[in-house]
């Protein structure tokens, strides 16, 4: 049987969701509490995976398994063997033809900047502090030359393993609120660091340091030394990921505050 399931996790003290040897992931402790519960081993397959520190609101799993549990019995089991910092929010049957990763036709991402002098303290490790003051205008206007199909080359990291750098960015909203600024992406799919360099050009646009049109001259170079630094992880949240409606796969992230 295969079954899909929602984890959410704070990803601030694990070196990322890929099984690591000699380091504490997200997907050694999600196996290992899904093993407990089904009294078998189980290897998760992911949407994608997450960087060191980056943080999930609606991360997709799938698992094969022998074991009949009902739904509630894998939410509710997972939970109560997994550390505080990752929760599992939902978990049901799903066709053998479903893949987390092939599956999916949409991935939405999350970037938190808090933008104040001072730096952040309950919200530390879950934004990331720019004290420079941000103009959302001028990052908006660079934003809009990143829209749609494109060679995401000077976006993505060095060590990338992708074949085709060509990504479809279907939207990159930007929004204040308070000292806080929203960056939402939704893409076909990201490549390594892709948010997170993209993140950096619109900083380095808000600041001042670049006009608006820089980011399409950035994304015209097709290397990632154009680009300038990659925005740290901290606030970086993977949101949601979408399928195709004969998977049934519940939409849970958009009930959270947080958006």
């Amino acid at each position: 049987m295969r079954i899909a399931a929602i984890i959410e996790y704070d990803g601030s003290r694990f070196s990322g969701w890929q099984r690591q040897d000699q380091a504490r992931t997200v997907q050694a402790v999600v196996e290992q509490a899904l093993s407990q519960v089904a009294d078998e081993t189980i290897q998760v397959t992911a949407s994608g995976r997450t960087d060191a520190g980056v943080h999930a609101a609606g991360q997709v799993i799938h698992f094969d398994t022998s074991a009949a549990r009902r739904d509630y019995s894998w939410v509710r089991g997972a939970n109560s063997n997994l550390p505080s910092e990752v929760a599992l929010l939902w978990a049901g049957p799903v066709a053998d033809g479903f893949h987390a990763r092939y599956s999916a036709t949409g991935r939405h991402y999350h970037y938190l900047i808090f933008n104040r002098a001072v730096r952040p303290t309950y919200l530390a490790r879950r934004v990331t502090h720019e004290f420079r003051p941000l103009d959302v205008a001028s990052m908006r206007e660079a934003a809009q030359h990143l829209l749609g199909q494109h060679d995401f080359t000077s976006f993505r990291s060095a060590e990338c393993q992708a074949k085709n750098p060509v990504r479809e960015l279907r939207a990159l909203d930007i929004a204040r609120h308070g000292d806080m600024i929203h960056v939402r992406a939704h893409a076909n799919a990201f490549l390594q660091h892709m948010v997170r360099n993209i993140a950096g050009v619109l900083m380095t646009v808000g600041a001042g340091e670049r006009e608006p049109v820089w980011a399409k001259e950035v994304l015209k170079a097709r290397d990632r030394c154009a680009g300038g630094a990659t925005a740290a992880p901290d606030g970086l949240y993977l949101r949601e990921i979408e399928y195709p409606d004969q998977f049934k796969i519940p939409r849970l992230s958009r009930g959270v505050g947080l958006w």
